[in-house]
């Protein structure tokens, strides 16, 4: 069977169950070329998570500013509060003695050492309250607030040893007077301090030595000078006078120095009681 040309030739755009082409507008398209695809409107699909990731990054980005703008806001605050506000235990005012500013300190305790000078010291012994005469103050002695009631030490140096200083007589029956325990009571020191100059002439006083040898010994008069101190500052509080010390009479018992074969007398006991009794009345 031949081709008749009264058909025109088939349309390779249209498969066979597809039928007919739809009628073109405008004209046809070029021979052999698709006819342009329909637009329905739909939007393009969305980007890759390239989009998502620069997101992160920006809210990221974002929290870090808030953070850097709330810290330097606290820094600022804590700066403003600085400069109104003066920095705590710290003070441009001078200070004097121990560091307190100047009439806000408390007062020291009447005759109380402040501060207490170098030599002062802590007695251990009745025999210690002797350091005052050398002027060093006893802390735990108690502290002078006036004749009434004051309990007293007195002590005398030796004119071969000046700087030894041993107990005088103090009568047990006055109220001024203190056993050797109570020591820390004491707020009065008596110093008799030799005068130099005031020996008088050897008084010959014969004794036997510890191998029952026969020796002589010079004893020496002399006079003291009597100062009262209180105890707790080693300041000078009064005067007792001049106390001799008499050798009417040779002692039963007596200590020398082996070299000089000399003994000086003691300051007269009745004399001391007279002048306290004075002082502390």
């Amino acid at each position: 069977m031949t081709v008749s040309d009264s058909y025109p030739p088939p349309d390779p755009n249209v498969t066979p169950w597809s039928g007919p082409p739809a009628p073109q507008q405008g004209g046809y398209p070029p021979y052999g070329q698709p006819p342009p695809q329909p637009y329905y409107g739909t939007p393009p699909p969305p980007a890759p998570n390239r989009s998502n990731k620069g997101l992160i990054i920006g809210l990221v980005a974002g929290a870090v500013v808030v953070i850097l703008a709330i810290c330097g806001a606290g820094i600022g605050l804590l700066l403003a509060y600085d400069d109104d506000e003066p920095a705590r235990g710290t003070s441009s005012t001078p200070t004097l003695g121990t560091g307190s500013t100047p009439g806000t300190g408390t007062a020291p305790t009447p005759g109380q050492a402040d501060p207490p000078n170098n030599n002062s010291m802590t007695a251990r012994f009745s025999s210690d309250l002797a350091n005052v005469c050398e002027g060093s103050p006893i802390l735990n002695a108690a502290p002078y607030s006036g004749p009434a009631g004051a309990k007293a030490y007195t002590f005398s140096n030796n004119p071969d040893r000046p700087t030894s200083w041993s107990s005088t007589y103090v009568p047990s029956d006055k109220s001024y007077y203190a056993k050797g325990a109570d020591y820390q009571k004491v707020s009065v020191v008596g110093c008799l301090k030799f005068d130099e100059g005031s020996q008088g002439a050897p008084k010959k006083c014969q004794y036997k030595d510890k191998a029952e040898k026969q020796v002589t010994i010079g004893y020496v008069s002399s006079r003291y000078t009597l100062t009262f101190y209180a105890a707790r500052t080693a300041e000078k509080i009064g005067d007792g006078g001049t106390v001799t010390a008499p050798t009417n009479r040779c002692p039963s018992f007596i200590s020398y120095d082996k070299t000089t074969m000399r003994a000086y007398a003691t300051p007269d006991s009745g004399t001391i009681e007279a002048a306290l009794d004075t002082f502390l009345s």
